[in-house]
């Protein structure tokens, strides 16, 4: 199975990661999305749905900010974390 590391460092860019990841998963790769160093700027219902929808597919979402583990149920990941991850991806997708 392919897998995929989606980056998201910019909070303009967050829904298309998202969006990115979702469609990832739906032609079977194995993705863990990162958002890095912001918080989510608009948690809004259309966000959190497909954020829900992610999770049911067995995506994994991290994040270095600590506001989106307490508020959103990111899993944290610290940058030094993050960085074996990219290693072993087949695949990373920067936004």
């Amino acid at each position: 199975m392919l897998k995929v590391v989606v980056l998201i460092n910019g909070v303009d860019q967050q829904y298309e990661g998202l969006r990115t990841s979702l469609g990832l998963l739906c032609a079977n790769a194995e993705v863990q999305m990162f958002v890095l160093h912001h918080e989510i700027g608009n948690m809004n219902a259309a966000y959190r749905e497909n954020l829900e929808w992610f999770e049911e597919m067995e995506g994994e979402y991290f994040s270095d900010n600590q506001t989106n583990v307490e508020k959103h149920g990111f899993k944290h990941a610290t940058i030094e974390e993050i960085a074996p991850r990219l290693k072993e991806a087949d695949i990373i997708i920067p936004f």
